[in-house]
C-alpha cells in the first residue's frame, strides 16, 4: 500500500503557528509580489474566497470578514518543510518517503499489515502534529494516484474521516471514483478534463472502466495508460530514489513594479546569478549551460477578465570551461540580458537558469587557458560563509546593485520566526 501525506493548507497553517489567535480566523497568503491567492484556510474557503484568483478581485470580501492576508514567506514554509519532512522520515523505515512538493510526501507503507493501517496512519498523523504542529491528512491506497483520490477526500470531510482515509478494497475504491469529478484526478489538468467530459465521462470512476488502449490513444499515450492502469488499481508509478543533485537550478522573480531601463534589469540579473551560482556550489557542481529571460508586461486590452502574461525573450549561452564562480556566471547573464534587452519595453519578470553539470572537482579545462584562480573560489566561499551567517547578502557584487527599488514586494510578509534570529517569536 502507498499513503501521500497532505499538509492541510500548508502555507496558512505555517502562519498559524506562531500566531494562535488565527487559529479559527480566516487566513489566505498571496503568491510573489502579492499579486495571486494561493492558500486559503478552510474559514476562508467557507466565505467563498477562490483559489488563484487577483487579491484585487478578492480584496472587497477580504475588507469586509477581516481576512487576514500574508505575503508568501518562503523562508519560513520551507524550513517548517523540511520538519515535516523529517519526521516523516523518523517514523517510517528508511528509502519509504518521497518528498513530492513542498507539502506533500509519498510513503511505502508495505511494511503495516492490511489491519492495522488505519490505526498506524492515525498514529502517525497525530505525531507529525505534535512534533511540528502543522495539521495533515492522509489517503492509502494500493498505488499512488488512488492515494491522491483518498486524500482528496480526507481533506474534503476532516470531522467524518479524522484527516484519514484508506482505499483497499475493490467496493471501497469504487465508491470513491465515483465520488471524484475527472478533473480532480491526479495529472488531468483543465484541457484534459474537458476533452473526457465530451467523450461523456465526468467521474474517475467513468475514466477507470475504459481499456487501457483507449486511454493511449485519447490521454497522451503511454501516460494515459498508466494513469489508467492506477485507476484500476495496477501499479505503474513505483516509488522515487530521493535526487541529491538537481540537474537544473533556476532564480526567478516578478519585479516589484514594471521596469524598462537597462541598469535595473542588470542589477536584478546580476542578483538572480549570484543566487543560482550559491545554489550550485551548495551541490559542488559547475555549469557550462547559461540561460535568461525577459518576461514583458502586456499591454492592457479593455475589460477582459482574462489575464495573461506578455511576450518572453530568452537566450542561452555555453560557457567555455565550466564554472560555479560568481563572478563568471554574471559576466554571461548580464552579456546574455544585455542582448535581449529592447530599449523602450517594459518587463515584469526575469530568471536566470543555469544547466549543464558537471563535478566541481573533477573540471576539465581548456589546455590553452589558465585554470581558474584558487583564491577566487577561497573567496566564493568565505562570500558564502558571511552570508549565511549573517544573512541578507551582507557581501554583495555592485553589479547586483544596492537600492534594489526594483525588488518583488512583500508588504504583507510575517516573520521569519525559524531562521533569522532577530526575528524570533517572543513568548510572555
Amino acid at each position: 500500500m502507498q499513503a501521500i501525506v497532505d499538509c492541510n493548507s500548508f502555507y496558512c497553517s505555517c502562519e498559524r503557528l506562531f500566531q494562535p489567535q488565527l487559529q479559527r480566523a480566516p487566513v489566505v497568503v498571496l503568491s510573489n509580489n502579492d499579486g495571486c491567492i494561493v492558500s486559503r484556510s478552510d474559514e476562508a474557503k467557507q466565505l467563498g474566497i477562490s483559489m488563484a484568483i487577483p487579491y484585487f478581485q478578492a480584496k472587497e470580501l477580504i475588507e469586509k470578514y477581516k481576512v487576514h492576508a500574508f505575503s508568501s514567506n518562503y523562508h519560513l514554509y520551507g524550513d517548517l518543510s523540511w520538519r515535516v519532512m523529517e519526521t516523516m522520515r523518523q517514523l517510517v523505515p528508511p528509502g519509504c518517503v518521497e518528498v513530492y512538493s513542498v507539502d506533500e510526501a509519498f510513503l511505502n507503507l508495505d511494511h503495516i499489515p492490511s489491519d492495522s493501517l488505519q490505526d498506524y496512519c492515525i498514529s502517525l498523523k497525530k505525531k507529525i502534529e505534535t512534533w511540528t504542529g502543522i495539521s495533515v491528512s492522509i489517503g492509502v491506497a494500493p498505488n499512488k494516484v488512488l492515494s491522491k483520490v483518498a486524500n482528496r477526500l480526507a481533506k474534503k470531510n476532516k470531522l467524518l474521516t479524522s484527516g484519514v482515509v484508506i482505499l483497499n478494497d475493490t467496493k471501497t475504491i469504487q465508491a470513491a471514483l465515483q465520488k471524484t469529478p475527472v478533473e480532480d484526478i491526479w495529472g488531468i489538468g483543465y484541457s484534459y478534463s474537458e476533452k473526457l467530459k465530451t467523450y461523456g465521462i465526468g467521474t474517475a470512476y467513468a475514466l477507470s472502466i475504459k481499456d487501457l488502449s483507449w486511454g493511449k490513444r485519447f490521454l497522451g499515450g503511454v501516460v494515459g495508460m498508466k494513469l489508467i492502469r492506477e485507476l484500476k488499481g495496477m501499479h505503474s508509478h513505483e516509488m522515487q530514489v530521493p535526487r541529491t543533485h538537481k540537474k537544473m537550478i533556476a532564480t526567478t522573480r516578478m519585479f516589484g513594479r514594471p521596469v524598462s531601463k537597462w541598469q535595473e534589469i542588470e542589477e536584478a540579473l546580476a542578483t538572480y546569478a549570484t543566487r543560482t551560482a550559491e545554489k550550485l556550489r551548495r551541490q559542488h557542481s559547475a555549469a557550462y549551460g547559461v540561460s535568461v529571460f525577459l518576461l514583458k508586461k502586456m499591454a492592457a486590452q479593455g475589460e477582459s477578465t482574462y489575464y495573461h502574461h506578455g511576450r518572453q525573450v530568452s537566450g542561452y549561452v555555453k560557457l567555455d570551461n565550466p564554472s560555479n564562480l560568481t563572478p563568471d556566471i554574471i559576466k554571461a547573464v548580464v552579456a546574455l540580458g544585455k542582448s535581449l534587452f529592447e530599449q523602450g519595453e517594459i518587463y515584469k519578470k526575469a530568471g536566470v537558469i543555469l544547466s549543464d553539470f558537471v563535478p566541481d572537482n573533477a573540471l576539465q579545462t581548456n589546455l590553452f587557458v589558465a585554470p581558474a584562480d584558487q583564491k577566487r573560489k577561497k573567496l566564493m566561499n568565505m562570500i558564502d560563509n558571511m552570508n549565511a551567517a549573517f544573512r541578507d547578502d551582507i557581501l554583495k557584487f555592485g553589479t547586483s546593485g544596492t537600492q534594489k527599488n526594483w525588488k518583488m514586494r512583500s508588504e504583507r510578509r510575517s516573520k521569519r520566526y525559524t531562521t533569522r534570529w532577530d526575528e524570533l517569536c517572543l513568548v510572555r
